[in-house]
């Protein structure tokens, strides 16, 4: 049975913004979309954008604004709400990866891992983090027995292979923003994640652009320079030290240098090898895109693709330095367990 604070943090919108962060994290995506159309013609104007460079630039703003309603909405709402939004994010991020794969053919494949996002959901709703965390063997298993009795052993490490790839990344790994909505700060430590995430692939793209120099793996990702990398690198650093130091983690044990520098570098890390991971998929492939939902971005995947490998190592970081979080709130609320 769910106690009053439980239904709050589930469905309670009223202090959406009572944390200064993530008043000024709405404040400032919302100024950024409203100057965006102003800044293109601009660039328009006075450096000569091509045409098609300008009509990629208003597709992508088009989705940018829908993306961040599709964000920004379910964290405001409650956790309710990002529990259901991340369940429908992995469910068409794993569909996007098995159609371009191949592995959308084997049904029960399928089944088994739309079984094992269910599960993964539930585990949060009922704040039962010793299940969250079985998921991932529990799925695998499920996943490498379900098509046994088919009696195929042709491509049965293949598709089990892909099988497995595509529900711990896109399902379990995923998984991990709704798992933050047991912390009464999940606002902005989930708006923090988002906007350094989505920041360092800009600072990447303008330092690639800025100073060029040698590709980092042109084989995967012919855009990506070492440039690029370093100096998103250096700007996520500073900026995750100068919100983590001045808004969101003052007077906690994660304020101080060492650990913000850590949590910037790792931020900028991961995501940066997350969104590699995805390029070595697609190069694998032979596909640009692996979906066309997002027009100027591709599908879901290719835009989130940096969040795959960073949300695990942010989540565990946090608990290591802050203690497990959520760890106050009431578990096993559906299967009984104790408050």
């Amino acid at each position: 049975m769910m106690d009053e604070a439980t239904m709050e943090r589930f469905f309670g919108y009223e202090q959406a913004f009572a944390h200064p962060f993530t008043r000024g994290a709405v404040i400032a995506i919302a100024a950024a979309l409203l100057a965006a159309p102003f800044i293109f013609k601009v660039f328009r104007a006075t450096v000569g954008v091509s045409d098609n460079t300008y009509q990629e630039l208003w597709a992508r703003w088009r989705s940018w604004i829908w993306i961040c309603l599709g964000l920004i909405i379910p964290i405001l709402l409650g956790s309710a709400w990002v529990i259901a939004g991340v369940f429908i994010l992995s469910l068409c991020c794993f569909r996007e990866f098995a159609r371009a794969t191949g592995i959308f053919r084997e049904k029960l494949i399928g089944l088994a891992a739309v079984l094992g996002l269910c599960l993964i959901s539930f585990a949060v709703i009922d704040n039962y983090p010793r299940l969250f965390f079985a998921t991932p063997i529990l799925g695998i298993c499920l996943i490498a027995m379900i098509t046994i009795p088919q009696d195929r052993p042709s491509g049965f490490i293949q598709r089990v292979g892909l099988g497995i790839m595509g529900y711990l990344f896109f399902g379990f790994s995923l998984g991990y923003l709704a798992l933050f909505t047991a912390d009464p700060l999940y606002r902005p430590l989930l708006l923090l994640l988002l906007v350094t995430v989505e920041l360092n692939d800009i600072f990447a793209y303008c330092s690639g652009r800025l100073f060029g120099g040698r590709k980092m793996v042109p084989n995967i990702s012919p855009g990506k320079t070492v440039a690029g990398a370093v100096g998103a690198l250096i700007l996520t650093t500073i900026l995750t030290l100068v919100l983590g130091h001045w808004v969101i983690f003052p007077g906690t044990p994660m304020d101080s240098w060492r650990n913000l520098i850590i949590l910037g570098v790792g931020i900028s890390g991961f995501g940066q090898f997350g969104d590699l991971l995805l390029s070595a998929i697609k190069r694998d492939l032979g596909v640009k895109d692996l979906g066309d939902v997002l027009p100027g971005h591709g599908g879901l995947l290719d835009r989130f693709d940096s969040l795959i490998i960073i949300t695990p190592m942010y989540y565990h970081f946090l608990s290591l330095i802050l203690g497990t979080l959520g760890q106050h709130q009431p578990e096993r609320i559906i299967t009984g367990g104790l408050p």
